[in-house]
């Protein structure tokens, strides 16, 4: 008798996981590639706002001889590296866009044409205003983060890109294949000032980004009951009630 005991308790337990994992009302949403690229985008982008703020504001004065440091210049190297990492997985995922889930399309196009997804986008904004008793569940982005992910993230990427490889190109050379895909940005901004200070102001418009979509998901993960965080790790959406 003592010996069926824990054969009982196991068959117990194993039956009572399986329950839970029925009742459980799971949707999976993000796919491996998306994931990766998620988190090296995200250290990318990281490493790129830390050195590109101290390129467009300068570092303290070094002691000693300007020959004996080279902080500046692993500043410079660590941001062209990310910039570089940023690119060829921001091309990877417009890959992805395409042969992936309906949901890897989501951050590349918003419906600006369908009268119904506006009403969505302004009863999330309620939500997020407090004026809504509950949210709605969505399977992906819900409206308003999808206007937000290509508006303020999609669009400000490739734009940071662009003027990127242009600024680079200054340094590579005018026979240099960054100068002969970029050095058109210079007919828009002769002046190479101008690049500078615009291509430091999308460094904001990421940073402020950042920090909202990482306060949304947390608020989301807790007040609208569905996974948001873990679900860049799992690529599961769990609802909870």
């Amino acid at each position: 008798m003592l010996e069926k005991a824990p054969h009982a308790v196991t068959v117990a337990a194993d039956a009572a996981r399986s329950d839970r994992s029925v009742e459980r009302d799971v949707v999976y949403v993000y796919e491996a590639p998306v994931r990766l690229w998620h988190w090296i985008n995200a250290a990318a982008i990281l490493v790129l706002v830390l050195t590109g703020y101290f390129i467009g504001s300068g570092i303290p004065t070094m002691p000693g001889e300007a020959s004996d440091n080279f902080l500046f210049g692993y500043i410079r190297f660590a941001h062209f590296s990310a910039g570089y990492v940023l690119t060829v997985g921001f091309l990877l995922r417009i890959y992805w866009a395409f042969v992936g889930n309906p949901h890897a399309k989501q951050i590349f196009y918003v419906p600006l044409w369908r009268k119904s997804w506006w009403a969505e986008v302004f009863h999330e904004i309620r939500w997020y205003a407090f004026l809504e008793a509950k949210p709605k569940k969505y399977v992906g982005h819900n409206p308003l983060a999808q206007f937000a992910m290509f508006f303020m993230f999609t669009l400000t990427i490739a734009f940071m890109i662009v003027t990127g490889f242009a600024l680079y190109a200054q340094g590579a050379g005018n026979d240099s294949w960054q100068f002969k895909l970029f050095g058109w940005v210079f007919a828009i901004w002769p002046n190479s000032q101008d690049v500078h200070t615009w291509h430091h102001m999308g460094l904001w418009v990421i940073v402020i980004f950042t920090l909202v979509h990482i306060y949304a998901g947390i608020r989301e993960d807790i007040m609208s009951r569905q996974s948001i965080i873990s679900s860049m790790i799992s690529g599961e959406r769990e609802f909870r009630d």
